[in-house]
């Protein structure tokens, strides 16, 4: 079938963007390897989460376009950020935590990386979870909800691991707490919730579904044979629990 004029023109709009997403994951590689071989990994985490922010932003112009886009990214990062100030003050819904001053700069105690982090891996849940929920409605909301969540698998290890935040009093899983993923889950329903009303039914491109295939993957590789002491439990819960989401958007992605 021939393309009409209009088609062409958008299609030609839309490389930019995903050039500027391909070089922002490419760049957060090379960032985060070299993170794994410095002795002090913990000053790269700024710089990952801002190339994984502006990553997710650029695959998004090219599904939703710019302004929508961005629109939506600031709606998850400020959900996520709204939920961490409520989380410090009262401890509902993660559990009692605080922050350390590793990560800087912090507004109302809560680092500027973290709603970055909330904001593009938010994106990113809600790209997967249109490809595993293509219907919509709180299907959707709940797929996405659980693609964030396991991520989490990961990223708290990681950064209690870092020093860059402590829990009260130790959970089960390497120090976090059951309720730490209770409310991972709310939070990320609300994160789907206020991306789906920017972006509604929005059609998505696959360069998300890269950018949280690539966070799986990088992650379980690191937690298997790259950080010291490696951690197994680590790699396999997060590595197997993302992918059980990742793989599912890929196949019916593909599809289409």
């Amino acid at each position: 079938m021939r393309q009409t004029s209009h088609e062409r023109v958008t299609r030609a709009a839309l490389r930019p963007a995903r050039a500027l997403g391909v070089v922002f994951l490419l760049a957060m590689a090379g960032v985060q390897v070299a993170s794994g071989l410095d002795a002090r990994p913990e000053r790269f985490t700024g710089p990952i989460v801002g190339l994984l922010a502006a990553c997710a932003v650029a695959f998004a112009a090219e599904a939703w376009g710019a302004r929508r886009a961005a629109a939506a990214f600031g709606a998850a990062a400020l959900t996520g950020y709204a939920a961490e100030v409520v989380g410090l003050q009262t401890g509902f819904p993660f559990g009692a935590y605080s922050y350390s001053a590793v990560l800087w700069p912090q507004v109302g105690g809560v680092p500027v990386a973290v709603a970055l982090a909330w904001g593009g891996m938010g994106l990113a849940a809600y790209a997967v979870a249109g490809a595993v929920a293509p219907g919509g409605g709180w299907a959707r909301v709940c797929a996405g909800a659980g693609a964030l969540t396991a991520w989490d698998l990961f990223l708290d290890p990681q950064m209690v691991r870092l020093g860059l935040w402590t829990w009260a009093q130790d959970g089960f899983y390497r120090g976090v707490p059951l309720s730490n993923f209770a409310g991972w889950l709310l939070v990320s329903a609300l994160v789907m919730l206020v991306v789906g009303r920017v972006c509604g039914g929005s059609t998505h491109r696959r360069g998300l579904l890269v950018l949280y295939t690539v966070m799986a993957v990088m992650e379980t590789v690191a937690f298997a044979a790259v950080f010291e002491p490696p951690d197994l439990l680590v790699a396999v819960a997060g590595g197997l629990t993302m992918g059980a989401f990742a793989a599912p958007a890929w196949r019916r992605s593909w599809r289409r």
